[in-house]
């Protein structure tokens, strides 16, 4: 990025010596580079003046008043410097908590510029929380728009932007340019060496704008050059399977008593181009909860099976499998698919069984979650992988699974939509196929508010729908109570539910303590009827199916997040029945919490759930990598740089077209593509 000579010791900085470098270091900041890299997080404008009079109706103001005198307030050690001040327009106070040696500074008479803000307490504005400068025609911090930075504890932002200014008089002007020229123009980037210095020292918005995109677009663009070279590296792998007449995939949609939406026809399309290709297939499809992806993916294992191969569909969760495997025999095999389920819970006896079958062809389709890729498990042939909730596996898993064949198809499935951004990013070496339509005879859930404390109305509005013949989940964040928590749980709302507020109906327990076979067993009394209420943790997120349910309540639903909130509400309304779902939140809400909650009143969409989830909670957390360490850019921003994005990965493929060689290795370490990469573990990304 900047010249060798340059890539030197923070320390050569004038101002930074040994302690300060140490207190740089903690912010990782340990040569010049990283220190001019060192970006603020936002910016104050102080080019214009405001009076006291302002003071009280803006947050931060930025004035020139005239000292007129010092005072203190309280006694001994707590004793605090308090300065009057005052302008044309009145007089406030300046509470120098902790800074009582401004007393030398703060001289009455004297002119200062004063940043800060202001309340009224005690009779008179007043200020704690201040920034002050000698007035001067040449100010250092006012007059102009302020950075304000990262900082660390023992730095302060006059200091950091004094040193900063001085690590820009080591360069020179000498850095290396990481864009081609004619993208510069095509988009009209300034210089790179004038974009950092208008980041750090803008003279207005809009040049300080421009000179961000060009930082955030050499970000992107080589991210999606990395990502270009997955996808070219995943198809370069040939192989070929022989046209089939689709007889298996025409019997079952004969046999079923709806019609395919068209968004399940397109995508259905789109994955059998994949499957007859001469590439292999890696494609993710999405869509909200309830659209029919599952049935998409068994239309499209069936042309893989009557070609000869067999399909192994992973799932993230025992119950999920199992009611995966419970809908696949009502499905496929009345048609003559051979179906097998193999789970961490079965029998030695079982597992032998379902094992020896995969080996010699017996099985067609097998549905299970991560014992699929056990080292004892063979397939006699591999030809596709289905994997629901995705984002609920690694790589590793999904490589391991993928090796039991020899370069087989993989789909990967999300009812969580991933932003139009991060697909363009994260996923850019997969094709996405997207379901948006629902099937007919859906409604859309009914979502209500509730307060901790009016829970009773809500137990009334389910006592009415189970009156109806209907049944109701309960849903809350601990199996049991908590010492260090004071939040309701499972175990002892299940009783208070079944002994107080539901007693003539019958109400069960799942959480995930509960032995697979017992909770197989509770399950089933839920979705055949015997019981009218399931009590559980978020352990029925996903794989629930009863269409008699209509009523989802959680409790504490602040804290739940959005996507695990929309996940849970879509175990309802999956009939022609109204359905609702009651969100009762404590009393100490979190503002992220309160944009949660409000995102689920006013909407049922998911992907604008999604990209609401991005917003709030950015792309680490969403993409479930953030174990894997910070995802972040510098200076990207995934929920408004689409345009740049889009930009990006058009640019990128238009120069690999030319010059396809950009893409070897060898070129990409010469151009430090890794290094221009956010800090996140490569073997996370969909592809491996």
């Amino acid at each position: 990025m900047f010249l060798r000579e340059y890539d030197r010791d923070v320390r050569y900085v004038k101002g930074v010596g040994p302690n300060i470098a140490k207190l740089l270091g903690k912010l990782d900041i340990v040569t010049v580079p990283d220190l001019i890299l060192h970006f603020p997080r936002d910016y104050v404008d102080r080019k214009k003046t405001d009076l006291i009079s302002d003071s009280l109706k803006k947050g931060n103001v930025n004035l020139l008043v005239r000292v007129i005198a010092q005072d203190s307030i309280g006694y001994g050690r707590k004793k605090t410097l308090k300065v009057y001040i005052e302008d044309d327009s009145g007089r406030a106070s300046l509470v120098c908590f902790g800074r009582n040696f401004l007393a030398k500074v703060l001289i009455p008479e004297r002119l200062f510029r004063v940043y800060g803000s202001f309340t009224y307490r005690y009779g008179e504005i007043q200020s704690t929380n201040f920034e002050i400068e000698p007035f001067s025609e040449h100010s250092e911090n006012f007059e102009r728009i302020v950075p304000i930075y990262p900082l660390t504890e023992g730095l302060n932002q006059r200091l950091m932007r004094r040193i900063v200014a001085n690590a820009f008089n080591l360069l020179d002007s000498r850095i290396d340019e990481e864009i081609p020229a004619y993208l510069r123009e095509k988009y009209l980037f300034p210089p790179r060496e004038e974009a950092l210095r208008r980041i750090h020292f803008p003279e207005d918005f809009d040049s300080l704008e421009i000179s961000r995109k060009l930082l955030a677009y050499e970000e992107l663009f080589y991210l999606e050059l990395f990502m270009l070279r997955k996808k070219k590296k995943r198809k370069a792998v040939r192989r070929k399977r022989s046209a089939v007449s689709h007889r298996l995939k025409n019997a079952l949609i004969r046999r079923l008593p709806f019609r395919l939406t068209d968004d399940q026809v397109k995508v259905l399309e789109e994955i059998e181009k994949d499957l007859f290709d001469t590439k292999p297939m890696m494609r993710m499809l999405q869509g909200d909860v309830g659209c029919g992806k599952t049935l998409v993916a068994f239309l499209s294992a069936l042309s893989v099976i009557e070609s000869g191969e067999q399909v192994a569909l992973m799932a993230p969760t025992e119950l999920l499998a199992r009611q995966h495997a419970e809908n696949a025999a009502r499905l496929l095999e009345p048609i003559g698919i051979r179906l097998g389920l193999l789970v961490g819970g079965m029998s030695e006896r079982e597992r032998l069984y379902i094992g020896e079958a995969l080996r010699t062809g017996e099985v067609d389709m097998v549905i299970g979650t991560h014992a699929l890729f056990s080292s004892d498990v063979k397939y006699r042939k591999l030809g596709l992988i289905v994997i629901d909730e995705q984002h609920r596996f690694g790589v590793l898993q999904r490589i391991a699974l993928a090796e039991k064949g020899k370069n087989p198809d993989l789909l990967l499935m999300t009812a969580t939509p991933i932003p139009r951004s991060l697909s363009l990013t994260f996923f850019g070496d997969l094709d996405i196929s997207t379901i948006r339509t629902m099937p007919e005879g859906r409604t859309p859930v009914i979502t209500h508010l509730a307060r901790e404390g009016n829970e009773a109305k809500v137990y009334d509005r389910v006592r009415a729908e189970l009156n109806r013949g209907h049944q109701a989940y309960f849903v809350y964040p601990l199996i049991e109570e908590s010492e260090s928590l004071d939040l309701k749980n499972a175990q002892n709302m299940f009783e208070y539910l079944s002994k107080e507020v539901f007693k003539d109906w019958k109400l069960t327990l799942i959480h995930s303590r509960v032995p697979q076979e017992e909770k197989k067993r509770r399950m089933d009394d839920f979705v055949n009827g015997k019981c009218q209420i399931l009590v559980a943790t978020s352990v029925v997120e996903v794989g629930v199916d009863v269409p008699n349910a209509t009523c989802m309540v959680i409790e504490h639903a602040e804290r739940f997040g959005l996507s695990a909130l929309h996940q849970l509400r879509g175990r309802v309304g999956r009939s022609s029945f109204r359905s609702y779902c009651f969100l009762i939140y404590g009393k100490n809400l979190t503002e992220s919490g309160i944009r949660r909650l409000r995102v689920m009143k006013e909407t049922t969409d998911g992907f604008q759930i999604a990209e609401e989830d991005l917003k709030i909670r950015g792309p680490g957390e969403l993409l479930g990598i953030r174990q894997s360490g910070p995802l972040r850019f510098k200076v990207a921003d995934l929920t408004s740089d689409t345009v740049l994005i889009e930009n990006a990965r058009r640019d990128v493929e238009e120069i690999i077209e030319k010059d396809p060689g950009l893409l070897s290795p060898r070129n990409l370490t010469v151009r430090k593509v890794l290094e221009r990469v956010p800090p996140y573990d490569d073997s996370l990304l969909a592809g491996g």
